[in-house]
């Protein structure tokens, strides 16, 4: 069928729905006025009364009509009808009744009193009842899906998540869940019906529920569990053998598709029990509509994230800089797919080289530089602390230089919690480049950092590694028993990432709220969970033993910074020493010189002098350091 053709034919459609309904309205409004006559006079209608009764019955047409057009009944689909479309149809039978009887009292129509409220509640229940029943018939008409093809399936949530979850799954016949039952860690709810299917009991007798509804799997519906909740629910279905998939929480859902359509496996976010960040969009969207913004690192997991986060916003163009080739290609085409009215501009090179730097901000003259580009993984950085310092440090300060010779009012370098009190050569490196930002400000712009730790699924991060080693069997590697971090998802991390770049003067140390620090050997356990298995059982851990550079727990403050609030509840701040410029220089003249002569001594000592706080765990003595790098 051609385009014109199905246009032609959905817009007759339309008006044919729409005439259908209306002239089912119209009969409700004929049949409910004459059988309210016909109720008021024992089925006898007085031959004076035919008049007023037909005069009653155009004005009730008219009046009704124009009220059930007013509240949009005409626009609701009866198949799908629901409270509050109750609640609406008797407003818009209140309201057209309403007018009727001012318009017949003015007109002496001599129509009796008794029969406006009979119409009234005639004409409420026909409709109500029409409706009610259209759906009743859609979902007693569905197809009957073979059996063999479902899964009897307990819903672990009694809440108003679980209810929405049982209508959707009625309205979705082709979905493989048929609910035998329902659970809830609420005893006072056992014994309660909920749309017609019973609560059995609370999670602890979980298997014994499974044993005797004959449950194949469970449907989780506690969007607001934290991740101790979500860890007991998942280590019960363990327990009773039963696989378990989950919805989404409330800051995934998308309503017109349904809860039943958004049923995901659990993930290890969930059991993070991040809350959803609330982000302030008019300041990001006057930050970034129809702007130029260029993104450094941008095919990295954080630097794809902020361009697609950026897309939101409208900005009058991305510019990706990346010295990945094939990973900026993909994400080129992703951005041009999901976004199509924003422009992306994919440019290879490496943050080194300053001259391909100053070339890129000539070209596109970017308002705004999101600084993602870094050498992050710690173990790798100790064998390559000069390559970890030409990229971290002087990389970020060809973007810095960059951006403020070409007017760019805004930058925002991604920093990390590694910047705290260093033992590593990746962190030291990483608050030398936040000094850089820090000393080198604009005379007119807002150039900060911020602060977070792990980011759960990055590249080379430990979740990918983990279920890398769970898919072969085992044994998945931990370092200390002790070690802990601090972990957010991507796209936290770098909404906040934008909601930090609306806020202060410039100069600033923004830090994300990380929550609580996570033991590593617990996210191993709970991968290891997450995929049907039991830790120490089907899954080993084994303990290597904490790697160079490591710490076994991470800080959020250095001496001499204070930790200050902001209006975020998600985003603080912190102060401390600001070093002047010109001492800044001349120390970073002095690290590229040893980063030129590539003595290991002379090198290391330069680190400290730029970072006091800098000491290196398993520092080994001055006479051993030159075996340390090249």
């Amino acid at each position: 069928m051609s385009r014109s053709r199905t246009a032609a034919f959905s817009f007759v459609a339309g008006w044919g729905r729409w005439i259908a309904v209306y002239l089912i309205e119209i009969a409700t409004v004929l049949f409910a006025g004459v059988f309210a006559f016909l109720l008021r006079f024992d089925f006898s209608i007085p031959p004076n009364y035919v008049l007023p009764l037909e005069i009653a019955l155009a004005v009730w047409i008219t009046c009704k009509l124009a009220a059930f057009r007013m509240l949009g009944l005409d626009r609701r689909w009866a198949r799908y009808i629901a409270l509050p479309d109750l609640l609406r149809l008797a407003a818009s039978n209140l309201l057209g009744t309403s007018a009727a009887l001012v318009i017949l009292v003015a007109m002496n129509s001599g129509v009796p009193r008794t029969v406006y409220a009979i119409d009234f509640l005639l004409c409420v229940t026909i409709a109500a009842g029409l409706r009610v029943g259209v759906r009743m018939a859609a979902e007693l008409g569905r197809p009957n899906w073979s059996a063999l093809k479902r899964k009897q399936t307990l819903v672990y949530g009694a809440g108003s998540a679980g209810a929405t979850l049982l209508r959707d799954l009625r309205l979705n016949p082709t979905l493989p869940y048929d609910v035998c039952g329902i659970v809830d860690d609420d005893a006072r709810k056992s014994g309660l019906v909920l749309h017609g299917v019973k609560v059995f009991g609370t999670g602890d007798v979980l298997d014994a529920i499974a044993l005797k509804t004959g449950a194949d799997m469970v449907l989780i519906a506690v969007p607001s569990a934290d991740g101790a909740q979500m860890k007991a629910i998942i280590e019960r279905c363990t327990q009773a053998s039963l696989p378990y998939k989950t919805i989404p929480g409330l800051a995934e859902i998308i309503d017109e598709n349904g809860l039943a359509r958004q049923i995901r496996d659990v993930a290890v976010e969930d059991l993070l029990g991040r809350v959803p960040v609330n982000l302030e969009q008019d300041r990001i969207s006057a930050q970034i509509r129809g702007k130029v913004i260029l993104v450094t690192g941008a095919a990295g997991s954080i630097g794809s994230e902020i361009c697609r986060q950026i897309a939101r916003f409208h900005p009058a163009a991305i510019i990706g800089f990346e010295i990945a080739e094939s990973p900026l290609f993909y994400l080129q085409a992703e951005i041009a797919r999901s976004f199509p009215g924003v422009p992306f501009h994919a440019e290879i090179g490496s943050i080194q080289n300053a001259a391909r730097l100053r070339e890129v901000f000539e070209r596109h003259r970017p308002a705004a530089v999101y600084h993602a580009a870094a050498y992050k993984h710690v173990p790798l950085m100790e064998s390559h602390a000069v390559e970890a310092v030409e990229n971290n440090v002087f990389g970020t300060l060809n973007v810095v230089e960059a951006a403020r010779d070409f007017g760019a009012a805004e930058f925002v370098m991604i920093s990390s919690d590694k910047a705290v009190r260093p033992a590593n050569v990746m962190g030291a490196t990483k608050r030398i480049a936040e000094m850089v930002v820090r000393s080198f400000q604009p005379a007119a712009g807002r150039y900060v950092s911020v602060r977070f730790g792990n980011v759960l699924g990055s590249n080379g991060s430990v979740v990918p590694i983990f279920k890398e080693q769970i898919a072969r069997g085992g044994p998945v590697t931990v370092t200390d028993p002790e070690m802990c971090r601090f972990f957010m998802t991507i796209p936290e991390a770098c909404q906040l990432v934008l909601q930090a770049s609306t806020m202060g003067k410039g100069g600033e140390i923004f830090v994300l709220d990380m929550g609580a620090p996570v033991r590593i050997v617990d996210l191993a356990r709970n991968l290891i969970l997450l995929s049907g298995l039991r830790p120490d059982h089907d899954i080993k851990i084994e303990f290597t033993g904490v790697r160079p550079g490591e710490k076994l727990f991470e800080e959020v403050s250095a001496d001499g910074e204070s930790l200050l609030t902001t209006h975020h509840e998600k985003i603080r701040v912190f102060g401390g020493r600001t070093d002047s410029p010109r001492h800044i220089e001349e120390a970073l003249e002095k690290l590229r010189r040893c980063c030129r002569s590539r003595r290991a001594e002379e090198f290391f000592d330069a680190l400290e002098e730029i970072v006091p706080e800098y000491a290196p765990a398993g520092r080994p003595k001055r006479a051993e350091i030159g075996t340390r790098t090249h």
